[in-house]
């Protein structure tokens, strides 16, 4: 279990990210004391860093430098002001990515997942994912359908997971056009609809017709038994 250290001082957006990356199986604590964030870092030994920019005593910045000073850990700043300014002074200072607010959990998530993977090798704990017939196999990249096995590129993979893994929720374009762009991929909307729709005629030709739904101005969704 990775542990994950959160620094943000508005109570209600540190609850809310404290309670969705604990329900991806995440240890999660909190900074309490603003005036001794590295203290607070150093007892709990995370293995990442989710810090806002804006934080009473010192800012965030302040804090990235003392933390590198002890650390290489990995560190995702939060910031209401994604400007330029702030994506060149937050990378100059230490951080590893910057995620502008308000911001889509599902993003922050694939981003933390993005950047563990790159520190620590990281890979889910399961490396097959089951939904009816259909079962992925995140070792080698493929998918099985009743004994048939369905090749996936890169991108097919990634889609695939992200929707499997919140199967019976819609996923948000956002959030999947990150996947993409973590694969080393710039993606935009209309690219994203044509890997979309490439791995849905896969799974048609495999006789998952419908298996990935479309949510109008909002993304896509697996239900939770496949096709139904």
């Amino acid at each position: 279990m990775y542990r994950i250290f959160v620094v943000e001082d508005d109570g209600v957006i540190a609850g809310v990210v404290r309670r969705h990356l604990e329900s991806w199986g995440y240890e999660v604590a909190c900074a309490g004391d603003f005036r001794d964030v590295l203290g607070e870092f150093v007892a709990f030994e995370p293995e990442l860093v989710v810090l806002d920019i804006s934080l009473p005593f010192f800012n965030g910045y302040h804090w990235c430098q003392e933390i590198r000073r002890v650390s290489k850990v990995p560190i995702l700043f939060l910031t209401s002001a994604a400007d330029n300014v702030n994506v060149v002074m937050a990378m100059q200072m230490g951080g590893d990515d910057l995620l502008a607010k308000p911001f889509d959990l599902q993003v922050l998530s694939a981003k933390v997942q993005a950047m563990l993977r790159r520190a620590y090798d990281f890979g889910p704990a399961a490396s097959l994912i089951r939904c009816g017939e259909a079962v992925l196999n995140l070792s080698d990249g493929s998918l099985s359908v009743g004994g048939k096995r369905v090749e996936l590129t890169k991108n097919e993979l990634k889609l695939l997971q992200l929707l499997l893994e919140h199967k019976g929720q819609t996923v948000t374009r956002d959030a999947m056009m990150t996947a993409l762009w973590e694969s080393d991929s710039f993606v935009d909307e209309n690219t994203l609809s044509v890997n979309v729709n490439r791995l849905r005629r896969k799974l048609e030709a495999a006789g998952l017709s419908d298996f990935i739904r479309t949510r109008k101005g909002e993304g896509y969704l697996i239900p939770d038994g496949g096709t139904q």
